[in-house]
């Protein structure tokens, strides 16, 4: 490979400028009236998710390196200090976006559908008297006031949790006057209430925690005056943090970090609006935060609570459709599902084909005599996972069960600890990856006695082993017998499990060895075609595109005259457009019901086509931290089905496809061309049909 030409930093786009960025055309959502309005209040509670992870991470990590004097910048050349003003000023806007979108668009559409959030000062007598009792018997039980004074110092705050500052006047029965004091909301509460149907004239009536609490606070504080109440929340840094060189047990070393999560440094304040100054000051003193970390809002602090009301409500007319997912024709009918592998290579495309085929091959493997071992990479599969049952299942009946369990898998520690030690228990080998590189890759294999010998039956995915995600995320999994594929993953599991030098692979292309350079010769193989005056073609879809060299690839192939279309969901620092740089480079991110999540790479290839499926972004952590794999499509008519599935109907989107512009802008370009949608294109071809819930 020829050396990496360093292209200058304008060339690039700023990480968290770009995540934000993304979070904008999630909101654009909830602003469609073409969407359903419960899943406008779904997309809404989503990007209030995203901005939870985003503080607790990006900005996290930005906080900490400015904490640390650090000055050094990405390939876009911006300071860790300039990155975290602009993306708090940007982080303003949006949420005051957000905000309005929900005080004067959602709440008041969903009240003329009969659904009504009712404000402290418009509750009836009737309802009053409901709440206080639903107070009395249900809130006030478990709260615990702290009221503060040299014995009661401010309690630690969990990350994220509702909280009430009071301001009090008067004395107690000790003769204590602190004026202030702490009331936390325990979890177990639910923050949104749905009131009897005969009290609210309505069909659908609820009332906020907040809205109780604030309403009734006085009772947990006999005698004292009521001067304010103030509801708050604050979002610390979640990263976890295990030393890669002193670790001696990654599983006890995690066990002692997970706690301390809880209790990061603080990153973000969410006050409400009517918040006095003073109030104000006072908490962010406690939690050593600046003006620029404050964040007032007009409403409730936690969005994310709304998401349980979709669910509350029986209004099948005000959300998405729902769908039976399809099966490849090979399993449409009874089969067996060894038996349809072997035939030939088996292409799911999920949400709009069903996840089953998987189970059956687990659960077939449990139960069949002849099956000898399983072996599995475990991401994030859920709590509940009916993989989970029949992989316990199958090491009870006495199979050879090794899983490899990835404890790092953000946010999903504790389900991963579980998962482990219940495998364990039942005598299945758990393998807790390498140290240091986080097991990504998704993978599945069942070893089989036959008559000719044994046989592996592969699973490999872009998505994670999580049934209830696989009716969301968009993914490939593909079922192969092939035996050279076979090969290659039963060498990626000896490496995960054992010690070795890493063995050349036939097929896959692994990270954190090769996955890299061969993406790189790839591109550079379309850029030398080009410049030969042969075809030349690059198709990409992914969830972000962000590490330098394959950047700086794109760029040169462009350059070369070779045609580059990006369907980058998420972040995205390549800069299409560009006079000179990137004028054949298009950049699109498609954003709607289902999240886009497969990664699909097209080359070519002198007209081979060759298009390889994976787990991992274009990103350093994928490429180089991160065991990840890459397989290819060989069987022709799959190769198809991916670009009429995978490809086509995203690059020709024009209803929720955005467009990037070289600045870094994206929009959705009006048209006059018929409407295409991708997901409802797939949901069209590939499903049973949608279902009106009844």
């Amino acid at each position: 490979m020829p050396s990496s030409h360093r292209f200058p930093h304008e060339h690039f786009l700023n990480r968290e400028l770009s995540l934000l960025a993304f979070n904008r055309r999630v909101l654009a959502q909830v602003a469609d009236a073409r969407v359903p309005l419960l899943e406008r209040l779904r997309f809404l509670c989503i990007v209030s998710s995203n901005l939870d992870e985003f503080f607790e991470i990006r900005v996290a990590g930005l906080k900490e390196q400015i904490k640390l004097g650090s000055h050094a910048a990405g390939a876009d050349g911006i300071s860790p200090r300039e990155v975290f003003r602009r993306v708090t000023d940007q982080a303003h806007q949006l949420i005051a976006e957000q905000y309005a979108l929900l005080n004067s668009v959602i709440l008041p559409a969903l009240e003329k559908e009969g659904i009504a959030f009712f404000r402290r000062s418009l509750w009836s007598d009737e309802q009053r008297a409901w709440i206080r009792e639903f107070f009395v018997r249900e809130v006030m039980p478990v709260l615990t006031p702290i009221g503060l004074d040299p014995s009661h110092p401010f309690p630690r705050v969990l990350n994220k949790s509702l909280n009430f500052a009071v301001e009090l006047e008067g004395t107690d029965a000790f003769g204590r006057s602190s004026g202030t004091a702490i009331v936390q909301a325990p979890r177990a509460l639910p923050r949104v209430i749905q009131l009897p149907r005969e009290l609210c004239g309505m069909d659908y009536g609820f009332v906020f925690l907040s809205s109780v609490l604030h309403a009734y606070v006085g009772e947990l504080f006999s005698g004292m005056n009521i001067l304010g109440c103030y509801q708050f929340r604050v979002t610390r840094n979640s990263d976890l943090f295990v030393d890669d060189e002193e670790v001696k047990n990654l599983r006890i070393a995690l066990q002692g970090e997970l706690p301390q999560r809880h209790f990061g440094d603080a990153v973000r304040l969410e006050v409400a609006d009517n918040c006095s100054e003073t109030m104000t000051d006072f908490l962010l003193q406690q939690f050593s935060l600046e003006r620029g970390d404050l964040y007032r809002v007009p409403g409730i602090v936690n969005l994310v609570r709304l998401m349980s009301v979709p669910d509350q409500v029986h209004r099948p007319d005000l959300m998405y459709a729902s769908f039976q997912p399809g099966l490849p024709k090979e399993l449409a009918k009874r089969y067996d599902i060894f038996a349809s592998i072997r035939r030939h290579d088996i292409l799911i495309h999920h949400p709009f084909q069903s996840f089953t085929p998987v189970i059956q091959l687990l659960q077939q493997a449990a139960d069949d005599p002849l099956v000898v071992a399983i072996k599995m990479t475990v991401y994030r599969t859920g709590t509940d996972s009916v993989l989970m049952e029949h992989l316990l299942r199958a090491a009870e009946k006495g199979k050879e069960v090794t899983v490899v369990v990835e404890l790092m898998a953000r946010f999903d520690e504790e389900a991963n600890l579980s998962i482990a030690a219940r495998l364990e228990e039942v005598g299945a080998h758990v393998v807790y990856g390498v140290v240091g590189y986080k097991t990504h890759a998704k993978m599945l294999m069942v070893l089989r006695r036959e008559d000719q010998g044994y046989r592996r039956y592969i699973h490999l995915g872009t998505g994670n082993y999580h049934p209830r995600t696989t009716r969301f995320y968009t993914d490939f999994g593909l079922l192969t017998a092939n035996p050279e594929i076979g090969n290659d993953v039963n060498e990626v599991f000896k490496q995960l499990t054992g010690l070795g030098k890493a063995s050349a692979l036939k097929h896959l292309w692994q990270a954190p060895f090769a996955l890299h350079s061969n993406m790189l010769e790839a591109i550079h193989a379309e850029t030398e075609a080009a410049r030969a005056g042969k075809p030349a073609r690059i198709i990409a879809k992914m969830n972000s595109l962000l590490e330098p060299e394959i950047i700086t690839a794109l760029y040169a192939a462009g350059m070369a005259g070779v045609r580059i279309d990006l369907i980058v969901r998420g972040v995205c620092s390549l800069r299409p457009g560009v006079k000179g740089l990137s004028e054949n480079i298009r950049v699109r991110s498609v954003i709607g019901r289902f999240l886009e999540h497969h990664r699909i790479f097209y080359f070519h290839a002198n007209g081979k086509q060759n298009i390889y499926l994976s787990s991992a972004d274009w990103m350093e952590r994928n490429f180089f931290r991160r065991i990840e794999i890459s397989f290819p499509v060989l069987e022709p008519r799959l190769k198809r089905r991916v670009l009429k599935e995978g490809l086509k109907p995203y690059l020709a989107d024009n209803s929720q496809a955005w467009e990037m512009n070289s600045s870094g802008e994206y929009r959705i370009k009006p048209t006059r061309r018929r409407r295409v949608c991708a997901q409802e294109l797939l949901l069209a071809d590939l499903g049973v049909g949608t279902i009106n819930a009844t």
